[in-house]
């Protein structure tokens, strides 16, 4: 047997015998005592730079000022879109599709339903 497959073979029984007792003691509880608690709440907290709050607050401000100004446009393009798809005059081919579109998202959700997955 070569150095290589000796080792190999060394690992394995290593790697299996920590794994069993990885396994034994997965549910023991360590009682710390409020020990991560201290070294937590006595780690420096990160100082944030004096710029972030004020250039938060512009662009949050900017943002409004986008919608806004974007709202009536836009409000304007779905009511008309909405206006237009009620007022629109369906031919037969349209109330086919429609039938079909419906058939098929039905019969598909009938299908994924009834999976035995």
């Amino acid at each position: 047997m070569s150095k290589d497959a000796q080792q190999t073979a060394s690992d394995d029984w290593l790697e299996q015998a920590l794994r069993a007792d990885a396994r034994e003691h997965l549910s023991v509880y360590l009682p710390d005592d409020g020990f991560t608690a201290r070294v937590v709440s006595r780690l420096p907290q990160p100082a944030l730079p004096a710029w972030r709050r004020p250039v938060l607050a512009l662009l949050w401000v900017v943002a409004g000022i986008a919608i806004a100004a974007a709202l009536p446009t836009w409000f304007d393009e779905v009511f008309g879109s909405v206006a237009a798809l009620v007022l629109h005059r369906f031919t037969l081919s349209d109330a086919a599709v429609a039938l079909t579109l419906l058939f098929a998202a039905t019969s598909g959700a009938l299908v994924l339903a009834a999976r035995a997955d």
